[in-house]
């Protein structure tokens, strides 16, 4: 399921909307923390192609099926 759009709330907090129109809150500590600092959050953009979450200029994406996967698991709320 690739990600349509995404919204960097704080820390490693974001909002993800999927193509399906799922809109989830997420915090991905647990998935990207080791791969990305703080810092290198800013750096979060969509991979047009693959539809895939992507860092520090591509050097670090989240595939869309397990970002998807991790966000329908994690315990936030569900927006829409």
């Amino acid at each position: 399921m690739k990600i349509k759009h995404f919204e960097h709330l704080d820390a490693y907090r974001f909002l993800l909307t999927f193509e399906n129109g799922v809109v989830k809150e997420t915090d991905l500590l647990d998935l990207i923390g080791h791969h990305v600092t703080l810092d290198g959050l800013n750096t979060a953009r969509i991979d047009t192609e693959w539809g895939c979450l992507e860092f520090n200029g591509g050097q670090v994406d989240i595939e869309p099926k397990t970002l998807y996967q991790f966000a329908i698991t994690e315990h936030y709320k569900e927006v829409a």
